[in-house]
C-alpha cells in the first residue's frame, strides 16, 4: 500500500487508508520523509513522552516556510508553544494559561451566543447560506479577536493569513504562494507590532496586554515570542473551531436520524461536539522528532527521525473504540485525542468546545437544517487540518 496525505482520495476520506495502516503498517515510512504512526496506543505514547519525541519538528516545519522568504530575518526568532519542549514550553505555557482559565472561558458563553445569534440573523430569512464563510469562520475569529484585543473587522485578513500559512506548511510553496506569504508575513508583523506598541502605551484587560506585561515587568517573554503567540492564537483560534463546526454539521446531515434527535433535544449538542472531534478530527496530524532510538509497534525509530502522529486515525482505532467508524451520539466517554495529550494538550480546547456548542445550539435552535445544495464537498489538501472549504446549506426557519 501507499499512504500519501495529499492524494485526492485521501483528502476526500482518509479513514479507509488509516484502517489499512493500523492493520498492516502501524509505523509507515512515507515519501514525505516522516514515519506515520496510526494506532491509538502508539500515538498516545508519543504525545505523552516529550523527552523521547520532541516538538522541535513542528518548529522546523514553520521555519521551513519562513526560510525561503527574502525577509526571513524579520519573521524569525523567538520560541512558540507548538515548537518547544519543557522547560521553554513550560515557561510560555505558564504565562498564557492566565488568559485561558476555565472561569474566564465560561464567562464568554453569553458573548459567544450573542455573536452566533447575530450571524444567523444575517441569513436566517434567506433559506440558504454558505455556512463556512457566513458562520463557521466568522464566529471563532470574532471571539479570538476580542480575547486578544484586536479589531475583529480585520477577520478576512486574519483568515487569509491563516489559510496561506497552513497551505505553506503542507509542502514547498509555489512561487505565487511564496509571494503572497512574503506579503502576508510583513503585513501581519506590521499589524502585530502596531498593536503591541499601543498596548505598551495603554494597557487593557486583554491577552496582548498580559503578554506585554510579562515582557516588561517579569522579563519572561521576548518581543518575537509575543508576536509568535498572537499569530498562533489567531490561526489556532480560527482553524480548529471553524473546521469542528463544519465537520459537525456535515456529520449530522449525513445522519438524519441523529439530526432530528438533536434538533428536538439541544441537551445532546455536547455529545455531537465530542463525537465529531473523535469521528472527524479537525486536526489530523502533528509532528514530533525522536530524541533517541526507540521502538513503536515493534518498529525501530531512529534518533532524529520525524514522526507524524495521526490523530484522526487514533480516534478511529477499533482497538480503542467500539464500532469506531460509526457516528454514535451515545458513545461512552473513552477519551479521544483530537486536542492532543499531555504537555501540548490544546490550550484552547475549552474555548473550542464552548464555541462549537454555542454555534450548534444556535443553528439547530433557530433553523431546520435540510440539505446541502452542492454535495461535492471540497476539502483543502492539508497535511494538518481537515474541514470543508464551503457548505452551501438549505434550511427553513423554526
Amino acid at each position: 500500500m501507499e499512504y500519501n496525505p495529499f492524494d485526492p482520495a485521501v483528502v476526500r476520506n482518509p479513514y479507509p487508508t488509516y484502517a489499512v495502516l493500523r492493520r498492516e503498517a502501524p509505523v509507515y515510512r512515507t515519501a514525505l520523509d516522516f514515519a506515520a504512526v496510526s494506532r491509538y496506543a502508539d500515538v498516545l505514547h508519543v504525545l505523552r513522552s516529550p523527552e523521547l519525541f520532541s516538538s522541535s519538528a513542528m518548529r522546523d516545519l514553520i521555519d521551513r516556510v519562513k526560510e525561503t522568504s527574502p525577509d526571513a530575518d524579520e519573521i524569525r526568532g523567538g520560541e512558540t508553544l507548538l515548537g518547544t519542549d519543557p522547560p521553554a514550553h513550560t515557561r510560555l505555557r505558564k504565562i498564557v494559561n492566565r488568559a485561558f482559565t476555565p472561569r474566564r472561558i465560561a464567562g464568554l458563553e453569553g458573548r459567544i451566543r450573542e455573536i452566533a445569534s447575530q450571524l444567523v440573523d444575517e441569513f436566517a430569512d434567506e433559506g440558504e447560506c454558505e455556512l463556512m464563510d457566513d458562520f463557521a469562520a466568522s464566529l471563532p475569529v470574532t471571539i479570538i479577536s476580542e480575547i486578544l484585543g484586536i479589531d475583529p473587522a480585520m477577520r478576512r485578513d486574519f483568515k487569509r493569513w491563516s489559510d496561506e500559512l497552513i497551505q505553506a506548511m503542507d509542502g514547498a510553496p509555489s512561487p505565487e504562494l511564496q509571494l503572497r506569504l512574503d506579503r502576508s508575513f510583513l503585513e501581519r508583523k506590521a499589524y502585530v507590532d502596531e498593536v503591541v506598541a499601543e498596548r505598551r502605551r495603554s494597557p487593557r484587560d486583554d491577552v496582548i496586554s498580559a503578554l506585554v506585561q510579562a515582557e516588561q515587568d517579569e522579563n519572561v517573554m521576548t518581543e518575537h515570542e509575543i508576536g509568535n503567540f498572537i499569530v498562533l492564537l489567531l490561526i489556532a483560534g480560527n482553524e480548529t473551531t471553524t473546521n469542528l463546526i463544519g465537520n459537525a454539521v456535515l456529520a449530522l446531515l449525513d445522519h438524519p436520524q441523529d439530526l432530528a434527535k438533536v434538533s428536538g433535544d439541544l441537551s445532546l449538542v455536547p455529545n455531537v461536539v465530542e463525537e465529531t472531534l473523535r469521528y472527524d478530527s479537525p486536526v489530523q496530524l502533528m509532528l514530533r522528532r525522536a530524541t533517541r532510538e526507540t521502538e513503536l509497534s515493534g518498529v525501530t525509530i531512529s534518533e532524529g527521525e520525524t514522526v507524524a502522529v495521526l490523530l484522526g486515525s487514533a480516534n478511529r482505532d477499533e482497538r480503542q473504540f467500539a464500532d469506531a467508524d460509526r457516528f454514535d451520539l451515545t458513545r461512552d466517554k473513552t477519551p479521544h485525542l483530537a486536542f492532543g495529550f499531555g504537555t501540548h494538550f490544546c490550550l484552547g480546547a475549552g474555548l473550542a468546545r464552548l464555541e462549537a456548542r454555542m454555534a450548534l445550539e444556535t443553528l439547530l435552535g433557530r433553523l431546520r437544517l435540510q440539505e446541502l445544495t452542492d454535495r461535492s464537498i471540497e476539502r483543502a489538501p492539508s497535511l494538518i487540518v481537515r474541514g470543508p472549504r464551503r457548505l452551501d446549506l438549505r434550511f427553513s426557519p423554526r
